[in-house]
């Protein structure tokens, strides 16, 4: 909570030296009326540092908000979005860096709003495949069908995949399963 100018004032007459010079503390006198000016420009400062401090999350501050999505690449994903939404995508980039495993991805989608499963294709392979395993042609390395369950988020499932695509490994397909 910010300090307000009463507190300022108080504080700085506190300070001040004492003597018939420093009479700031006597109201209608000329010290008195600069230190409460003062006061209030520093409670002013206060306040805007504390509304700093508390808005510079990513996401949190809407005047920020298109520098944010330029600076995490989504500006092609925004359109039609709410601004809770376009928030929330930008802070699930932001704390989202980082990872290649399935569960990283699934917590990602998570951080969105979606519940997601991952499938991984492989081509076949003699001695790791079995009989009963799909036979994939080469065409199916890095490829990843993504199965969601759950979305509440509000977003249409094809931003999810955008947003995966653009996080997953260069040479990652990543499709709707």
């Amino acid at each position: 909570m910010p300090r307000t100018a009463a507190d300022y004032a108080a504080a700085t007459v506190a300070l001040m030296p004492r003597g018939r010079a420093w009479v700031a503390a006597e109201p209608g006198l000329d010290q008195a009326a600069v230190v409460g000016a003062l006061a209030v420009l520093w409670a002013t400062v206060d306040a805007s540092a504390e509304n700093l401090l508390e808005n510079s999350l990513p996401g949190a501050n809407t005047d920020l908000l298109p520098e944010w999505e330029a600076t995490l690449g989504l500006t092609d994903s925004i359109a039609g979005l709410t601004t809770q939404q376009r928030s929330s995508q930008v802070l699930a980039r932001f704390v989202g860096t980082g990872g290649q495993s399935k569960p990283y991805f699934i917590a990602f989608a998570a951080a969105l709003g979606f519940t997601i499963a991952i499938t991984t294709y492989a081509p076949f392979r003699a001695g790791i495949s079995t009989a009963i395993d799909p036979v994939y042609t080469d065409d199916w390395s890095f490829s990843w069908g993504v199965s969601v369950s759950a979305n509440a988020s509000g977003l249409a499932n094809s931003v999810l995949i955008d947003q995966l695509q653009t996080m997953a490994p260069a040479e990652t397909a990543v499709f709707i399963a």
